[in-house]
């Protein structure tokens, strides 16, 4: 049985990030038990400076692409749709602000520590695009890691803190000091990089090649 190593570098304020997720979810579940994955969750943010208040998702995204309210409406509607396709549910009407997702990314570091990175970072995905949740708030954050089967008391200590905030910075610097610039980014074995939410099929036939030495 092959071993491979994925760094799935993305930010929780991402939707293409979610669709990405539930694309190579499909594709391991395809995979099965021919490939041991060992998947970690890297830090990306796409919006560092955002106050903690956060920001119209309208306005941000026509300030930051300069695009039209037709436009951000189109872009809506394919990405509802290609959530559809892979499982994974948008609910525009929910979410209406765009948040900072520091204090997320260090929530993420300290539970992949303790073998709970994925739970965390499927509930926070959910939260925010489904739910339309503030991913920025500490109480909201608290709960989903008591979702995720994380101490609670722990968790509200971290956030009380800076802790882990230097391991955040330092691994946020390291996949843009190697040129990651969007996400998702999907590293694998650390040397091969599928970009963007691809479909099953693509991560697929990715991981198989990997595997076979391709």
């Amino acid at each position: 049985m092959t071993a491979i190593k994925i760094d799935f570098v993305s930010d929780v304020s991402c939707p293409w990030c979610a669709v990405g997720l539930k694309s190579l979810e499909q594709a391991l579940a395809k995979i099965g038990d021919e490939i041991t994955v060992d998947l970690h969750f890297q830090p990306f943010e796409l919006n560092p400076q955002m106050p903690a208040a956060g920001q119209d998702i309208d306005e941000h995204i026509s300030q930051k692409y300069g695009t039209t309210a037709e436009q951000n409406e189109q872009s809506r509607q394919a990405l509802r749709a290609r959530g559809a396709e892979v499982g994974f549910d948008f609910r525009m009407d929910k979410r209406a602000r765009i948040y900072n997702t520091f204090d997320a990314h260090r929530l993420l570091h300290w539970a992949e520590l303790e073998g709970r990175q994925k739970a965390l970072k499927q509930a926070l995905l959910q939260a925010y695009f489904t739910d339309g949740e503030n991913p920025s708030d500490h109480a909201v954050l608290v709960r989903l890691a008591g979702q995720a089967g994380l101490d609670t008391t722990r968790a509200q200590a971290i956030l009380a803190s800076d802790e882990y905030a230097l391991d955040v910075r330092q691994r946020e610097r390291f996949y843009t000091d190697k040129g990651i610039r969007s996400v998702p980014a999907v590293i694998i074995n650390q040397r091969h990089l599928i970009s963007g939410g691809q479909p099953a099929e693509v991560f697929e036939q990715a991981l198989r090649q990997i595997a076979a030495g391709g």
